[in-house]
């Protein structure tokens, strides 16, 4: 009995995740993910709307627990070895951070320090995501790859590219920097979800580098097409080094008369 229990837990662990990955696809609907700074309509969307999709996600991370008992072995579905989880997502929340704060200088070439008031929701936005993401992709996906026969690497990045395409970062118009952080982020975090045998690792880096982009850039990780930023729009109706608008020069010379 227990040995049909297992396979048929497993089946529906498997059409849940394949519900996470398309709520992972929508997540511009609800404006959250890569896409927190403003919704379709070009203004935030409501933190209830938000609220809703991690609220979904997380329910079906518990269905697909409740469908297999040791969905935390077979899909890695669970923190792993603890200490070597803390160390690794502490490692990787470091070169994360460094990684946005070079890719905020390369576009910037400064950092876009946010209000403080935007940082409940954005940290709230990092945890969330991480959540989603790790259990999704570095967990579910990840794991099921490795049961049907696949070696590490191969699984690892099969799930990468299949997060890529759900994240939608390499679509036209996108940043490419940012695509090939996430790209690398999924190689690195599925790499640690293996050694440790779990998401922990991968979630704690997931979350410091989310939430560093946010701090470094202004953004949740989708900054602006290029030359859309305020800055950016500055720059190019700034007059060049050592030249000076003759009309505002005429104003002064006036009020000075």
């Amino acid at each position: 009995m227990l040995e049909l229990i297992q396979p048929f837990g497993l089946l529906i662990a498997l059409a849940f995740t394949m519900f996470l990955v398309v709520l992972r696809f929508q997540a511009a609907l609800f404006g959250v993910a890569e896409y927190a700074d403003v919704g379709p309509a070009g203004h935030p969307t409501r933190l209830r709307r938000r609220l809703s999709w991690y609220l979904v996600g997380f329910l079906i991370v518990l269905l697909i627990v409740e469908a297999d008992p040791t969905v935390g072995l077979d899909l890695f579905v669970g923190l792993g070895d603890r200490a070597s989880a803390i160390a690794l997502g502490i490692a990787f929340g470091v070169a994360g951070t460094a990684l946005a704060i070079g890719a905020a200088w390369l576009r910037y070439r400064h950092l876009r320090l946010p209000p403080v008031s935007s940082y409940p929701v954005a940290l709230l936005n990092a945890l969330g995501t991480a959540f989603i993401d790790e259990v999704t992709f570095r967990g579910a996906v990840l794991g099921f790859l490795v049961l049907i026969g696949l070696s590490g690497w191969v699984a690892i990045v099969i799930q990468t590219l299949i997060y890529g395409l759900a994240t939608r970062l390499g679509a036209p118009g996108r940043d490419r920097s940012i695509f090939v952080l996430a790209l690398l982020l999924g190689l690195a975090t599925g790499w640690a979800t293996i050694v440790t045998g779990g998401i922990g690792a991968a979630f704690i880096g997931h979350t410091i580098s989310r939430f560093a982009m946010f701090l470094t850039t202004g953004h949740s990780g989708q900054p602006l097409p290029q030359g859309r930023e305020v800055e950016e729009i500055e720059r190019r109706h700034r007059p060049p080094d050592g030249w000076s608008i003759v009309g505002a020069v005429r104003d002064t010379i006036g009020r000075e008369r």
